[in-house]
């Protein structure tokens, strides 16, 4: 769908419904990614949290509120986390 979308439909529109496809055609890119990249980084962020000594994000921010983890044991973390999250909604941020 994507492709067709940004091969056939896309040259062919303008205005608002070229706007409306685009979008289609971003939101399209993210859901592969997220399927692609998804159960990997499930996974990586699972052994972050762990390596944290926190079972979810809930427990990260709690600590991170509370002071509990020292700023130079979180930034690798939510770095990684942050880039994960970046090449699946758009990669080219990362350039």
């Amino acid at each position: 769908m994507r492709e067709f979308l940004e091969r056939d439909v896309l040259p062919e529109v303008e205005g608002r419904v070229r706007f409306h496809t685009r979008v289609a055609v971003n939101v399209l890119g993210m859901v592969e990614r997220e399927l692609e990249l998804g159960p990997s980084q499930a996974l990586a962020h699972a052994e972050r949290l762990d390596r944290l000594g926190v079972a979810d994000d809930a427990e990260l921010a709690a600590a991170i509120r509370e002071g509990g983890l020292a700023e130079d044991e979180l930034l690798g973390p939510l770095a990684a986390a942050v880039r994960d999250k970046l090449l699946v909604a758009n990669p080219r941020h990362l350039d």
